[in-house]
């Protein structure tokens, strides 16, 4: 009987570092944490997650470990670097896989934590088999990872895949964060979504709707979506709106890579019923016909809450 073999995933964000021992069938084994900004020198900081993961990986055997995936934003993958991350507190850039390879004597893989979902996706979830598609991570912003023929395309500096500040049909009286307008992230973000629902209500049916009850602080993507499945038809309109920007943007994105599927995970997606009828008329009223059939759009196949542990753990795995 082949043996079990682990990998551990590190999912680097701005307030929690989060790990964990992930076997090979995509089950967690074990976890643990750290607390960003109790290390306000990198150095300190690797030298703990270094200490921890010693720890699981004595208790696991060494032997059985293929290796450490790390998901952080702004990763160069080919320097296993964090360079330029505003979220994070330590000086740029970080020598992440070059210093957690040397403290923990394990093969470290790093990459953009969007990266890295798409390719959890690919190793633990709905994209398993797949060697060619997009996932987009709806949340606060938009983030995407692109696989064409098995492989992720990083780009020269790791930043290829930036869907969601693709100029969008539908967001073009709106400013991004990034400076530009028009984005995608300005419709199918969380915030988006808030933004489309205060303009509706500023229409003559939203004094009609039930969302017009609803505090500016407690309007969120959450709170819309779960009116529109009370049938509030001005929050129904809201995520059709979305869906329809989402299937037109997709028509596109099917060109460039002719995908298998268009996946799409986070918290926004987590009302992908009340935007897929929207997103999949948009798709097909704008889609060459030569991807009308072939492509899915369809909902992420990983757990919510162990994404970002799971895809960071699968890069071991591509890459063994």
């Amino acid at each position: 009987m082949k043996a079990t073999t682990y990998s551990v995933g590190i999912d680097i964000g701005g307030t929690t570092v989060h790990y964990a021992v992930v076997d090979d069938a995509g089950k967690i084994r074990e976890r643990g944490d750290l607390a960003t900004r109790d290390y306000p020198e990198a150095t300190d900081f690797l030298t703990a997650l270094a200490g921890e993961i010693k720890r699981v990986v004595h208790f696991f055997g060494r032997d059985s470990f293929i290796g450490i995936g790390v998901g952080a934003p702004c990763v160069n993958p080919h320097t296993g670097a964090i360079e330029g991350a505003t979220d994070l507190p330590w000086e740029s850039p970080v020598p992440l896989a070059e210093v957690l390879g040397r403290l923990t004597g394990l093969s470290v893989y790093a990459a953009n934590d969007a990266n890295a979902a798409a390719l959890g996706e690919m190793q633990f979830g709905a994209a398993r088999g797949m060697r060619n598609f997009i996932m987009l991570t709806l949340g606060t912003g938009v983030g995407a990872g692109v696989v064409a023929d098995g492989r992720l395309l990083e780009g020269s500096r790791g930043f290829a895949g930036e869907l969601g500040h693709i100029y969008a049909v539908g967001a073009e009286d709106r400013m991004c964060s990034c400076g530009r307008p028009g984005c995608l992230q300005t419709v199918a973000s969380a915030g988006g979504i808030v933004a489309t629902a205060i303009s509706m209500l500023e229409s003559p049916e939203g004094k009609d709707s039930s969302l017009a009850g609803v505090s500016a602080d407690q309007l969120t993507a959450k709170t819309i979506a779960q009116h529109a499945k009370r049938g509030d038809t001005l929050a129904r309109s809201v995520y059709e709106f979305t869906g329809g920007v989402l299937g037109t943007a997709f028509a596109s994105y099917a060109a460039w890579i002719d995908p298998e599927a268009i996946i799409l995970f986070g918290g926004v997606a987590n009302a992908f019923d009340l935007m897929e009828r929207s997103m999949h008329e948009a798709y097909d009223r704008n889609v060459l016909f030569l991807y009308k059939d072939s492509v899915k759009l369809m909902r992420s196949g990983l757990p919510e809450a162990d994404a970002a542990i799971l895809g960071a753990a699968s890069l071991p795995y591509q890459k063994h």
